[in-house]
C-alpha cells in the first residue's frame, strides 16, 4: 500500500515547483488557489525568490505547501493510489488538504495564520536548530540536559538522526559536544526554535485562528507527529495543532506504525528527499522515493506503477 509523505521546513529552494506547474493542471491550480488566499504570486516568487527571501518562515511555509500539493496532484492525476497520509512538522498541513481534512483554500489561509504567528515569535526569540548525525535518542537526550542553557531533543527523524532546538547559544554548545564526540551536528536553515517551548506565543496565538476552522474527518488514514501513531480522536484538532508547534516530531515512530499497518511504499510530496532518506535510513526493504519535479515525477511513477 502506498503512503504519502509531505516535506517539512528547511527543504525550500529556489525555483521549486515551477516544472510541476507547468506539466501539471492540477499542480498549476494549486499556486492559483495559494496565491488568491495569500495575495501575491507564490508561484512567481518560488520561481524568482534568493534562498534567503525563501528561507523566511512566512514564505517558507505556504511556499512549501504549495509544492507538496503540486505534487500530490500531479500524482492524483495519474491516478496513483494511497491509503495513508504523513507530513513532518509543516508537512501536516499539506497532509490535512491531501486527505480532505481542509479544503485547499483552508489549508492556506490557516497556513498563512500560522506561518505569521512562527515568524513573528522566531523575530522575537533567540532560537536555532541542528540535526545530530550518527548518535542514538539517548545519548542526544542526554547530552541536551547537560548542556547549559535551553536545548532539547525536537525531531526524532530516524535511528540515527534527532534534530536538537533551543537557544541559539545552548543549540552551539550542544553542537560542539557532538562533534567532540566524532558526530555531525549540521545547522538547520530555519527562523527559530521550532517545536520547543520557544514557540509558545506563537502556539498561543495561531490557537485563536485555528479553532475558527471546521476540520473533517480525513478520507484516509492520518499519522500524527504528536503520538506517532494513527490520528483516531478528531474533536479537538485545533488544540492538536497548537500543541503541535511546541512539541517532539515524532516521525521515527510514525513510520514503523504505518508499515506495521501495510504501507510499503512511500512517496514524498515537496521539494528535496529529506523524508525519503529517513524512511530508507528507518524501514528497511520499504520501497521510497520522491515527487518535486518533472524528472522525479517521471521515477515516481515507474516505481509505484510496476508493483
Amino acid at each position: 500500500m502506498n503512503a504519502l509523505l509531505f516535506a517539512g521546513q528547511g527543504s525550500q529552494k529556489p525555483g521549486m515547483g515551477v516544472e510541476l506547474a507547468a506539466l501539471s493542471d492540477g499542480a498549476s491550480k494549486v499556486f492559483e488557489i495559494a496565491s488568491s488566499v495569500l495575495e501575491y504570486d507564490l508561484l512567481a516568487l518560488c520561481r524568482d525568490g534568493s534562498a534567503e527571501e525563501l528561507a523566511a518562515t512566512e514564505v517558507a511555509q505556504p511556499a512549501i505547501m504549495a509544492v507538496s500539493l503540486a505534487a500530490f496532484a500531479a500524482l492524483t492525476e495519474k491516478g496513483v493510489p494511497f491509503a495513508a497520509v504523513a507530513g513532518h512538522s509543516l508537512g501536516e498541513y499539506a497532509a490535512m488538504v491531501a486527505s480532505g481534512m481542509l479544503s485547499m483554500e483552508e489549508g492556506f489561509a490557516l497556513i498563512r495564520y500560522r506561518a505569521a504567528a512562527m515568524g513573528k515569535c522566531a523575530a522575537n526569540s533567540n532560537g536555532a536548530m541542528a540535526a545530530i548525525m550518527g548518535s542514538d535518542e539517548e545519548t542526544v537526550a542526554k547530552i541536551c540536559a547537560e548542556t547549559e542553557g535551553y536545548v532539547v531533543p525536537v525531531n526524532y527523524n530516524s535511528t540515527v538522526q534527532t534534530v536538537i532546538a533551543g537557544e541559539k547559544e545552548a543549540v552551539a554548545a550542544a553542537s560542539a559536544k557532538f562533534a567532540e564526540m566524532g558526530k555531525r551536528a549540521i545547522p538547520l536553515a530555519v527562523a527559530s526554535a521550532f517545536h520547543s517551548k520557544l514557540m509558545q506565543p506563537a502556539a498561543d496565538e495561531f490557537y485563536e485562528h485555528a479553532k475558527a476552522f471546521s476540520f473533517r474527518k480525513p478520507q484516509v488514514d492520518f499519522y500524527s507527529n504528536l503520538s506517532g501513531e494513527k490520528l483516531e480522536d478528531f474533536s479537538d484538532i485545533p488544540s492538536r495543532l497548537a500543541s503541535h508547534i511546541v512539541s517532539p516530531v515524532l516521525f521515527t515512530k510514525e513510520l514503523a506504525a504505518m508499515e506495521a499497518a501495510g504501507m510499503d511504499t512511500f512517496i514524498e510530496c515537496g521539494p528535496g528527499k529529506v523524508l525519503t532518506g529517513l524512511v530508507k535510513k528507518t524501514l528497511k526493504g520499504a520501497n521510497a522515493c520522491n515527487v518535486e519535479d518533472a524528472k522525479t515525477l517521471e521515477k515516481a511513477l515507474e516505481s509505484v506503477m510496476s508493483k
